[in-house]
This record gives structure tokens, sequence and C-alpha cells, in this order.
């Protein structure tokens, strides 16, 4: 007898960085969070590493090809919002090639923002995985009630 698992989306978010600044996209006409600013981000395609997945997703959201020697794992996240999620975080200082606006179908804004200094419309768990990158936080656990309270 098969027992059927549990499974859960993955995806993988990518933090453009350039000093204290990271490229930010506003989302737009995709359903979801649109009006406010994420980061290049996509869900993993199976059978495909975290890495590939972001160098995929930098190269079909903003035009740029990055090594993958150039990628640093920074942070993970156990998330829920309509569903539950894990979500990987990357960074990247350096690429090949021009940023622009590879999908403007899903997207009508890049900018480049200042990490203390964000705009109040960024998505609440990517706040929150930038304010963890900064404090070099590599775990979290967003959208969750907490398990227990402790009894006074």
């Amino acid at each position: 007898m098969q027992i059927e698992r549990f499974a859960m989306q993955v995806a993988v978010h990518l933090f453009l960085v350039k000093g204290a600044q990271v490229l930010l996209l506003r989302r737009y006409n995709t359903g979801y969070e649109d009006g406010n600013y994420s980061v290049p981000a996509g869900h993993l395609d199976g059978n495909e590493e975290v890495k590939t997945a972001a160098i995929r997703e930098a190269k079909e959201e903003c035009g740029i090809d990055i090594d993958p020697a150039s990628l640093e794992m920074v942070g993970v996240m156990h998330r829920r919002s309509n569903d539950e999620r894990i979500d990987f975080f990357v960074a990247a200082t350096k690429w090949r090639g021009e940023i622009i606006n590879a999908e403007p179908n899903k997207c009508d804004e890049l900018v480049w923002a200042d990490m203390d200094k964000l705009p109040p419309n960024v998505i609440p768990y990517v706040r929150q995985a930038l304010s963890n990158f900064r404090r070099k936080h590599w775990f979290d656990s967003f959208g969750w009630e907490p398990a227990f309270e402790l009894k006074k």
C-alpha cells in the first residue's frame, strides 16, 4: 500500500545587490500581489536545482546571465499564505548583461531600492527575507500562528 505524501510549492527568490541596494520588481497583471514589489522569483520546475532555477529566473525576468559560482544561498523560509510553501533566497552581486524588464506582461517597474528604506508596498514576506539577509538570519517561518504560548 503506497502512502500519499504531502507536497508543497517550492520557489526561489533572487536578491540582485548593488552596495546597499536591491533590485525590486513591481508585480503587474499576475493575480498575486499586483501593484506590490518583490524580487525576481519563480517556482522550481521539478528536477531543477535551486541555483539553476535562480539563474533561469534571472534570464527570464531580467535578461541577465549569472554564473552559478556568483550565487550565494542566503536564506530559507517556511511560509504560509494561501497555501504552504518553502522559499529559497539567493543573492548575487555580479551578473552579465544589462538588467531589463524582460516580462512587461508581469512586471510594470524595476527599481533599485535601499534595503534600509524599502518602499511601503514590498510584499511582507519578501521584506522579512531582505531583513533576514541583512542580519544574516538564515532561516525563518512566516505566516504561522505561534505553535504554543507559555503559560504564566
